[in-house]
């Protein structure tokens, strides 16, 4: 189960299948490490306990910073298709 807190709230019947408008509800987290290679394990520990699917990532590198790698993972969520 999703806690609700967590999840993006879809209308009932909205349609996302027009290729040409490209819209697909996401969302988005970021994993700051001090290394590149800690950014990734972090999200690799939370994208293991999600039930969530990856649709993409992007890096950020701030300079000046504790944790100065940034990893953005975007995902949108797997929900039951049989769940109202």
């Amino acid at each position: 189960m999703l806690d609700p807190n967590y999840s993006l709230d879809v209308p009932q019947g909205f349609d996302d299948s027009d290729a040409e408008t490209g819209v697909h509800p996401i969302a988005c987290k970021l994993f700051p490490g001090e290394t590149a290679a800690d950014a990734f394990r972090k999200a690799h520990e939370w994208l293991r306990e999600q039930d969530v699917r990856l649709v993409d990532v992007s890096w950020s590198h701030m300079d000046d910073e504790d944790q100065p790698y940034w990893l953005s993972v975007y995902f949108v969520f797997e929900l039951d298709p049989e769940e109202p």
